[in-house]
């Protein structure tokens, strides 16, 4: 949690006084052993009656001595207590940076550096060092940025909580979970804490739908920047015979798949020959309503139990030789618009069907115009989305404590200014304890 101090010693006066009173316990026992040994040995059988009296309240001043001081120090541990438990209760957090009123810590920064990590070795597993250290440096410009949108969306009234709920119920469907308490205790199970995972879906549809309001919808693409486009890069166009497909998968698993030691996910044990025939009998009533003019896409997402039923079952493209040979020889076959019967797999029975078949070679620009106007699209806005970003930074109250950098900064943000006059007034009141520790 980036630099965090629990702190779980007494005081340094509670100590001291704990060590003053083992030395007083302990002259008082030495004095006890040698009056003692004075009495076994000196006394005598005519020792008057006045220096028994003498002997006897000496040890009572001693002991009342000893009592006294006891009292004290023991005092003085009692009202230390609270002070310990305090320190113990206390977690100082470093804040690293402040975004008008949102604050970003080092395990905050920590967090998003071992999530690049990670998706860099899944996804660029020859990635070097030199590569993954020059990722890095824009951490802490990137969770800037997300606060700034935040920010934005909570000033135009942006809510998603109604997404948040579908996506959640689309990924239950997924893990085949029964309820929302199931797929909590499945994120749980996987040492995924569900509450930050909901919390991170709601700020990414958050800064997504700001993004669109606020950059994108500014950002326009005319047909002549279409047509030079597909014209320059007719041979990235260039691809070979492909199908687009989309599925209906009713699910013979009653359990999600589960993962080995070595990562490799595998299905669990064998449905039963009750499940599997109950599968089919869904698959047929499937295939039954569209045989009737029931639409694809609307079927998908009422009755698939594959993770693309939220977007009609879509797939995207396979070429040939990316299915299995039965399926390839039927859908290569298919006509734009046809669909399979129901076709048994490991997972259950799907229903395909063929939504775009094209031939190979360089497609016309009818068919690819859709992707031409996307790629000019991405490629105005990452300047747009910085310059406005900027502009923001700009508006905002930003301070970044050294040695960290934003390397996003822009020369006009409002910077902090600390004065004599507000140091002496902070000295001269007394402080009281915080969770995060200021910088």
């Amino acid at each position: 949690m980036g630099k965090t101090e629990v702190r779980g010693e007494l005081p340094g006066a509670t100590q001291t006084s704990i060590r003053r009173c083992r030395c007083v316990e302990l002259r008082v026992k030495r004095r006890f052993v040698r009056h003692k040994l004075a009495r076994r040995g000196k006394m005598t059988e005519g020792m008057t009656q006045v220096g028994c009296q003498v002997e006897l309240r000496t040890t009572v001043l001693l002991i009342r001595l000893f009592m006294k001081k006891f009292a004290v120090l023991l005092l003085a541990i009692l009202l230390g207590a609270p002070l310990l438990l305090a320190q113990e209760d206390t977690v100082v957090e470093e804040i690293i940076c402040r975004i008008n009123n949102s604050i970003i810590t080092r395990a905050d920064l920590r967090r998003a550096r071992e999530q690049l990590l990670s998706e860099m070795h899944q996804n660029e597993p020859n990635a070097t060092a030199l590569e993954e250290k020059d990722r890095e440096k824009d951490l802490l410009r990137d969770l800037i940025d997300q606060q700034l949108l935040l920010q934005k969306g909570e000033e135009l009234g942006i809510n998603v909580d109604t997404e948040v709920v579908k996506r959640l119920d689309d990924l239950r469907k997924q893990m085949h979970a029964e309820s929302m308490e199931d797929l909590e205790k499945a994120a749980q199970a996987q040492g995924v804490s569900f509450e930050e995972f909901k919390q991170n879906m709601k700020n990414n549809l958050i800064t997504q739908r700001v993004i669109a309001q606020e950059v994108g919808g500014h950002i326009s693409v005319t047909q002549q920047e279409i047509q030079q486009e597909y014209d320059q890069h007719k041979a990235e166009l260039e691809r070979p015979e492909q199908v687009r497909l989309s599925e209906i998968l009713i699910s013979t698993q009653t359990a999600a798949p589960v993962k080995t030691e070595k990562g490799k996910e595998v299905l669990p044990a064998a449905p039963s020959p009750e499940t599997v025939a109950k599968a089919q009998a869904k698959a047929n009533q499937v295939c039954a309503l569209l045989q009737k003019g029931g639409n694809f896409d609307d079927l998908a997402k009422q009755y698939s139990d594959g993770p693309t039923a939220s977007a009609g079952g879509d797939l995207e493209y396979f070429k040939r030789g990316t299915l299995s040979k039965e399926l390839e020889q039927q859908v290569f076959a298919m006509k734009t618009g046809e669909y399979t019967q129901p076709v048994r797999t490991n997972q259950g029975f799907v229903i395909l069907k063929v939504t775009e078949h094209t031939a190979a070679g360089v497609p016309p620009l009818k068919d690819v115009e859709g992707r031409v106007q996307e790629q000019i699209y991405m490629t105005k806005m990452q300047p747009a989305l910085r310059e406005y970003l900027t502009k923001l930074r700009e508006d905002a109250y930003i301070d970044v404590k050294p040695p960290n950098i934003d390397s996003g900064a822009s020369p006009n943000e409002t910077k902090p200014v600390y004065t004599t006059a507000a140091s002496d007034n902070n000295s001269s009141k007394p402080k009281k304890k915080k969770k995060l520790g200021l910088f």
